[in-house]
């Protein structure tokens, strides 16, 4: 039905657009996309989110919404009964929550090596692996996935995020991620998820788009 149609606007390269794809695709949910160009953004796309004016944004039904963490709720809420990404007990949906937010919140810091000079690279690095290290220490421990036995909530959060930051480090000539063995395995887990291997955008594909964007 029309008044039910899902349409997602976002960009191959980008992370938040990308676990929102990720998650309607575990869901089963039949959408349309609507890719966007964000040096000459949609008139629908700032119709649609005049305040931020950014993908992701996810219309059902005529509605608009907008963040990716908040659509991923969105999703999980709409479409209850096909794959769970937040669990149902209280407890372990607030510790979901609590590490997705702690991992969001620290986004800037990775995303910050991106543009990085010499003479602050290595302080930034090693800020990023000590985040790392308490997720997981104290968030993945040694669990397969952060939602068990499957992807969830707070592995598509993290799990795109490092996907672009494994590339950032390569372009930077940094190791970030050289003494994560537990998430380095968790990642390798995720990268194999049928719906992530066919998502995500190859570290080839985004190591050129940085190249030609970045420099």
């Amino acid at each position: 039905m029309e008044e039910e149609a899902v349409k997602l606007f976002g960009t191959w390269s980008s992370p938040f657009s990308c676990r929102v794809e990720c998650a309607l695709k575990l869901k089963g949910v039949e959408y349309e996309y609507v890719k966007e160009d964000l040096k000459n953004k949609s008139d629908l796309l700032l119709q649609y989110n005049p305040v931020h004016k950014k993908i992701p944004v996810l219309v059902h039904g005529g509605n608009p919404v907008v963040e990716s963490m908040i659509i991923l709720e969105y999703i999980d809420e709409t479409w209850p009964e096909n794959y769970p990404l937040l669990p149902k007990d209280p407890y372990e949906r607030s510790v979901t929550r609590f590490w997705t937010k702690f991992m969001e919140d620290k986004g800037s810091t990775f995303w910050s090596l991106i543009r990085a000079p010499e003479e602050t690279k290595e302080k930034i690095v090693s800020e990023i692996m000590e985040i790392l290290k308490t997720f997981e220490d104290h968030g993945l421990g040694d669990k397969k996935f952060f939602g068990g036995d499957h992807i969830g909530f707070t592995d598509l959060a993290v799990g795109t995020v490092i996907h672009w930051t494994k590339v950032i480090e390569e372009m930077k000539q940094v190791k970030v991620f050289e003494t994560s063995t537990r998430l380095n395995a968790w990642f390798e887990r995720f990268n194999e998820v049928p719906v992530n291997k066919e998502t995500l955008p190859s570290h080839h594909e985004l190591v050129a788009y940085f190249k030609s964007h970045v420099g």
